[in-house]
């Protein structure tokens, strides 16, 4: 990111840890990311002083806000212009003012504004001319990466959302608006984003773990996935099924994404290692307390007692589901790590 003259701040949702956060601002993030006000809540009670929420938060929220403006420079999104009035009158009745970005719509079609919309420009500048509001630049999320279905694609959809940025804040700036800040955010398109001019800040967030999407969208190896689950095999009931003490509240439910298919809630490494897969082994049903595991090809030697290693589907969900998480080195547990920040949905 420093070599690329752009600004990390990456996404904490994936960890939910202030020692994980810490050692991010130690390499250089400028500063973190959180999806909603509880977790920004939990991070700056633990010191964090720069703070983004990629969100469109409701002025409902005022009070909560404040109390945060005394501890870490708090900075959010808006797109929505009656939303962004009531942030205006919310810091003034306060006498308070923070920093608000304009979330735009490159693709993913779920939060932002239609950057091909009439007066679209106008709308942000009307934002940014708001007392008690900071703007500080455009936002956007390619989530849509995720559904790529390949890496050509995935370049494809970088450079449109670094040249729709850069497009409309050039519109903005027309106006007589700087735009200081073009920030994009996601994992799968991070490695082509480096290298889009204009882009001034990047948040993935699930780089600091990855797992199995990661790998089927090209974005990592399995060497990198740094978080699994330890399981232990507890019934071996028919020669092709095993159950591993895993289900759906410890891996959740989410499927995973790649370029082709990727059946299944999860890949097993037999080794207690994430080097080589376990092909014979496939994940095909969660009950709560339970993971299904189907037994193909050359069968397997696991008996009930025999420890396995998860790589889930989806890592951050699974960082949700936990209290705490283990950091080991290679099979030296190290210590435990709180997840301080989990379940705070709101």
């Amino acid at each position: 990111m420093t070599a690329a003259g752009k600004s990390l701040r990456p996404h904490a949702k994936t960890h939910k840890s202030p020692e994980m956060a810490r050692r991010q601002l130690a390499r250089g993030a400028v500063g973190i990311c959180c999806a909603k006000l509880g977790e920004a809540e939990v991070f700056a009670a633990s010191g964090i002083t720069d703070i983004r929420l990629p969100y469109p938060l409701n002025p409902a929220n005022a009070d909560r806000v404040v109390k945060l403006l005394d501890h870490t420079r708090l900075s959010f999104i808006v797109d929505d212009a009656d939303v962004a009035q009531g942030w205006s009158t919310a810091m003034r009745s306060a006498g308070r003012e923070v920093d608000v970005l304009v979330k735009v719509d490159v693709g993913f079609h779920r939060c932002g504004i239609d950057p091909d919309r009439n007066g679209a420009a106008e709308m942000i500048a009307r934002v940014a001319g708001l007392p008690g509001l900071r703007f500080r630049g455009l936002l956007s999320h390619a989530g849509h990466a995720y559904n790529a279905g390949s890496e050509q694609e995935i370049a494809a959809i970088a450079a449109s959302e670094a040249e729709t940025l850069t497009r409309l804040a050039c519109e903005v700036e027309r106006l007589g608006v700087a735009v200081p800040e073009k920030s994009v955010g996601a994992t799968p398109s991070a490695r082509f984003s480096l290298g889009q001019a204009g882009v001034t800040e990047m948040r993935p967030g699930n780089y600091i773990y990855f797992d199995r999407t990661q790998v089927g969208l090209g974005a990592a190896t399995w060497e990198d996935c740094a978080l699994t689950v330890l399981a232990r095999v507890v019934s071996r009931p028919a020669p092709d099924r095993l159950i591993l003490d895993c289900g759906s509240k410890t891996l959740s439910n989410d499927l995973a994404r790649s370029y082709g298919p990727t059946p299944g809630h999860g890949v097993v490494f037999t080794a207690l290692d994430t080097t080589t897969p376990e092909d014979a082994l496939a994940i095909e049903r969660l009950s709560e307390e339970h993971a299904t595991v189907r037994i193909g090809g050359a069968g397997s030697g696991l008996a009930p007692g025999d420890l396995v290693r998860v790589l889930p589907n989806h890592s951050c969900v699974v960082s949700n589901l936990v209290d705490a998480a283990w950091l080991v080195d290679g099979h030296r547990v190290l210590e435990p790590l709180p997840i301080a920040a989990r379940g705070r949905i709101a």
